[in-house]
Parts: structure tokens; sequence; C-alpha cells
């Protein structure tokens, strides 16, 4: 049987076994998250090699490339309600494991059919990972302070890998092979999912949540096609019949989804929760710094590659000031949310982020590294120093067996908004007068995004890391109580455990 200790990491143990026990869950989550991201970022400079060596098309490499991506933004929603249902760490684990399994067959792929299928088994497998990881650290990090940390933490990995996939694919590409791209993600795996089941205490199971498979088939292709014409469209042109078409299917499976989900006797993603100003408020916060760290990310490795004639380590090397500054914020912000709440840190997150890309575009047409490094500060620093405020307005928001849920729905909206900035950031640089102008433009429409964040975040974030009572009952029909109310003194709850111990609630 599964050991039922509690991990949640609200106090400070002395000794260092307790203190590993502490952070056991933290390390558990973020190694799973930073595997998931990475493999976004670090095929990018992979893909010509295995182009060559195994024969495929301009097509095929675009399969490899995105097929990925499409599997893992279409399922978010679906392994968050799997996780609410069955446990979070069961499906955290099932994810973990089949992710590892689906590198394992990336790596020893020997033509491009067999490679396209294992990146998409390896999306399936990211998206049981991500809704998880969020739930796992609300579940084992109840404190506030502690909290916040953790989902700090957490975001920073989304940049640091996303900004380190180009130089670490470009290092394992030059030295040792394409294949090592995807056999980096074992050792990460069998060590995440060793942690997870060392150091993660076994979650709530919420049996009586019906999954809905007709909502979940409708916003699985919803998000798939939204994602896919994004993406099209930054190579075809926004008025390609396949980008019209693949647009108006998928607003069809959104007027799909609602229609279910307002007729289902238990929905997956009940309506009333995005009338929730910290949920729909924070979901919406991160699908905009989203669509302007990745697009800024995204035009600023074409301009090095492309413009600059960086190699892909070079490129690594010259994203490494936004990296740096991902790492920074987020330990920062966690520690201040104690003292200042979350909505200041959010809001003074969006306008550095937005002084940065706006500097950027006011550099010139043709502007040397040296004047790009601020603003690559600026756009790290303010996207994750935001990140652990809107990531805790929309998980305390959450009501009781709906925490995998509220993480799937913040990072389905912040996926489209990256597919969303790299597709308007390749369409302003192929339709432009010249590469600088679409450059430009691409940054000024990135301030432009952070500069409304700022305005959600002014109305939507909470001040401090406690959902309202009354907000949550009246938005997700929630007791009195709501969902996150103490039923018990805090004396009694310390030494208590956060989990049923029968079998019948825990995962195990």
């Amino acid at each position: 049987m599964a050991d039922t200790k509690r991990v949640d990491g609200n106090s400070t143990p002395g000794a260092p076994g307790d203190r590993w026990r502490s952070r056991g869950p933290l390390l558990a989550v973020c190694a799973g998250y930073f595997m998931v991201i990475l493999d976004v970022t670090i095929i990018n400079v992979a893909v010509p090699v295995v182009g060559r060596e195994l024969g495929t098309s301009l097509t095929g490499i675009q399969w490899i490339t995105d097929g990925y991506t499409l599997v893992f933004a279409g399922l978010l929603l679906t392994g968050g309600a799997l996780g609410d249902r069955l446990g979070s760490r069961r499906v955290f684990c099932c994810g973990v494991a089949v992710f590892t399994l689906a590198s394992l067959a990336c790596a020893l792929a020997q033509n491009p059919a067999s490679l396209v299928v294992a990146r998409l088994v390896e999306g399936s497998g990211a998206a049981l990972i991500v809704p998880g990881s969020l739930a796992l650290l609300q579940q084992a990090y109840s404190a506030p302070d502690a909290r916040s940390r953790a989902f700090g933490l957490w975001g920073s990995m989304a940049g640091i890998a996303a900004s380190a996939g180009p130089l670490l694919g470009g290092l394992l590409v030059t030295t040792l092979g394409w294949r090592w791209v995807f056999l980096i993600n074992l050792p990460v795996g069998v060590a995440c999912l060793a942690l997870t089941l060392r150091c993660v205490a076994p979650s709530r199971r919420h049996g009586a949540r019906s999954l809905d498979w007709p909502a979940q088939c409708a916003v699985a292709v919803m998000v798939a096609l939204l994602t896919a014409a994004l993406n099209e469209a930054g190579r075809r042109g926004w008025y390609d019949p396949a980008v019209l078409a693949m647009a108006g299917l998928s607003a069809v499976c959104a007027a799909a989804f609602v229609l279910r989900e307002q007729l289902a006797r238990m929905p997956v993603l009940p309506v009333r929760l995005l009338r929730s100003r910290a949920m729909g408020g924070g979901a919406a916060i991160g699908l905009l710094f989203n669509f302007a760290f990745y697009g800024m990310v995204f035009t600023a490795s074409l301009d090095f590659q492309r413009q600059r004639g960086y190699s892909a380590l070079e490129t690594g090397v010259a994203l490494l000031p936004a990296v740096v500054m991902t790492t920074f914020a987020s330990a920062l912000s966690g520690r201040l949310a104690r003292r200042t709440g979350h909505r200041p840190l959010v809001v003074a997150g969006m306008l550095v982020a937005a002084a940065g890309l706006a500097g950027w575009a006011a550099a010139g047409p043709d502007p040397s590294y040296p004047l790009l490094v601020a603003p690559m500060m600026a756009a790290g620093f303010g996207t994750s120093f935001a990140l652990t405020g809107s990531t805790s307005a929309v998980m305390t928001a959450a009501p009781t067996g709906y925490a995998g849920t509220a993480s799937a729905l913040f990072n389905t909206t912040r996926q489209i908004g990256s597919a969303a900035g790299v597709a308007l950031g390749g369409t302003f640089l192929a339709t432009a007068a010249d590469y600088g102008t679409g450059l430009r433009l691409s940054m000024g429409i990135g301030a432009l995004a952070y500069f409304t964040a700022v305005v959600l975040a002014w109305l939507c974030v909470p001040a401090t890391d406690a959902a309202k009572p009354s907000e949550a009952c009246r938005h997700t029909g929630a007791g009195r109580r709501g969902p996150h109310r103490p039923t018990t003194p805090p004396d009694s709850r310390r030494n208590a455990p956060d989990h049923p111990t029968t079998l019948d609630t825990l995962d195990v």
C-alpha cells in the first residue's frame, strides 16, 4: 500500500530527512513539467538533421514538430478531468511513464512514420502530466507562502525549458546526435517517477465526477483545430482556405462544447467556473503573457539565426538573459507574495515585460545585440514574476474536486497563447515590407498584450491568496463554507493528514 504520510512543506523542518521530504514533491513535479516544456522547443534545432537522416519531406518535419503540440494542447482538459476523478498522483505517474516510454520510441525510430506516431503518444503523456503538476503542488503545499514559492518555481520551469531548449538541443545534436534529444528524457522521467512515488502523498479521488466524453471530445478537437489553424496561419497566411476551415470548425466545436456543458448533469468544466473573476481572468492573463513571451522567443530565435547568422548553439546562448531572469523572478515573487499579495506582483511583472518589448520595438530596424539584452531580461523577469500570482489566483479559486480541471484550463489557454504568439510572429516576419519592420511589429503587439494583462490583473487577481468563500459559492454551487474554508480547528488540522486513508478515496 502506498505511504499516506503527509508531505505538505508548510513547516520548516530541522532534520535533513524532513527537509528532503518537504522539497521532494516540488522536485518531482518540476522535473516532469520541465521535461514536457523542453520537448516543445528542443526539437526545433534537431528536425533539419532528422529530415536528412530519415529522408522525410517538409510535411513530415512539420508533423514531427507540431504533432506533439497538437495532442498536448487538445488533451489537457481531459488530463485534468482524469486527475480529478482518478487521483492526480496516479494520473501524473501514468503520464510520466507514457512520456518516458514514448521518448524512447522516438529515439529508436527508423522511419518518419514511427517517429510521428511516437511524438503523438508523447504529447498524450504530456497532457496527463501538466494538469496534475499544479494539482499536486496545491495538495502538497497548503500554506499560502509555501504554495506561492512552489508555484513560482513551477512557473520558472516553463521559461527555463523553453529558452534552454535551443541551447541544449544544439549541443546534443552537434555532439551526440539527434536521438539524444529524446534519450535525455529517460533519466529525467525515471527520477521524476521515483520521486513522485516516494515523496508525493496519494491524492483524493472524486469517483462521482463524470468524464462527460462528448464534451471532452468537443474541447479536444476544438483546441487541436485552433492550434493547428494558428500554426498554419504563420506558413500559409490568415486567409488560406485550410486555415479558415480549421478556424470555423474550431468555433463550431466551441459552441457544441458550451451547449453540452449547459445541458450536462455533471459538466467537465462548469460554465459557472469561468464567471469567477479570479479563474476566468487568471486564465486570460496566462493566454496573454504566453502570447507575448513565446512570440518574443520565437521571433528572436529567427532573427538571431537568419539575420545575424548565429548557429543553433549561439542562439541558445543569446537567449540566456531571458532564462536567467525567469529563475530569479520566480523565486523573488514567491517570497514577496506573502507580504504584498499577488495582485501588485502580477501588475508590476506585466508592466516590466511590456516596457521590455516596447523598448525592443523602439530600438530601431537593426539594433545591436547588446541593446536587446535588457528587453529580453525584462520580458523574462516580468512574465515569470507575474506567473506565480496568476497561477495562485486560478488554483485557489477552484472548488474542491476541480483542481485538475482548473490547472488544465489555465495551461490550455497558455498553450493557445503560445501558438498564437508564434503564428502571429511568423506572419509579421513573412508579410512585412522588411524583416526588421516585421520584428518590431511583433514586439509591439507583444507589449500591447502585456498591457492588456495589466488591466485584467488589476480587475481579476485577488489581493491575497485566499479565495472569497462567497464568490466561490456563488459561481460553483459549493456550500456556504466555500471550497477552501477549514472545517476543523487549526491546531487539530496541523497534525491531521490531508487525505482520507480509505482505499476507495486514495490512489495507491
